[in-house]
């Protein structure tokens, strides 16, 4: 991840497909969530995480959007 961190510090734009959210939310100033091929959201790691159509699609429901 330093790494990406780096190379995005030079200017250069990186597309990140990658499933470990952790890693995504760690070095990502915007992200495009894709569920089943199709565009869910886009926005700030801030905005993605508090968006209920991701926590229902990637976190089964609302019931675990405080956990």
């Amino acid at each position: 991840m330093e790494l990406i961190k780096r190379i995005n510090a030079t200017g250069t734009t990186i597309l990140m497909i990658e499933h470990v959210m952790k890693a995504v939310m760690g070095v990502s100033k915007r992200l495009i969530v894709l569920n089943f091929g199709k565009k869910l959201a886009e926005g700030s790691p801030e905005e993605i995480r508090a968006n209920p159509s991701v926590i229902e699609a990637y976190l089964g429901g609302s019931t675990h959007a405080a956990s």
